[in-house]
């Protein structure tokens, strides 16, 4: 029996982006970015991510991965964990907000 070829990536149609986190996680990365008073150029050097794709995870149109939210977390001198914490807390005030309407 031959031994099955792992692949690499998602299959074909599949897709991870949820809007409610991807959102959240974006205005966590916002306010900490803003709170230091550092600009997505900035973020951007800092993290050697591009900073049009700095923008889509902050305006909540891309879902990053494990690695990028590592990197984003190392530029702005916070733990991954932080900005989880303020994620969910974003999370859970929209929840609020959504069924109180």
């Amino acid at each position: 029996m031959q031994k099955r070829q792992i692949q690499i990536g998602r299959p074909v149609g599949t897709t991870t982006y949820e809007e409610a986190p991807a959102v959240a996680f974006g205005a966590a990365v916002r306010e900490e970015r803003a709170k230091q008073g550092i600009g997505q150029e900035m973020l951007s050097d800092l993290s050697g991510i591009d900073r049009s794709h700095i923008g889509k995870i902050e305006r909540g149109e891309h879902m990053p991965t494990l690695a990028l939210i590592l990197k984003i977390s190392r530029a702005l001198k916070c733990s991954a964990a932080h900005l989880m914490t303020l994620t969910e807390s974003k999370l859970a005030k929209a929840a609020t907000a959504k069924s109180e309407s």
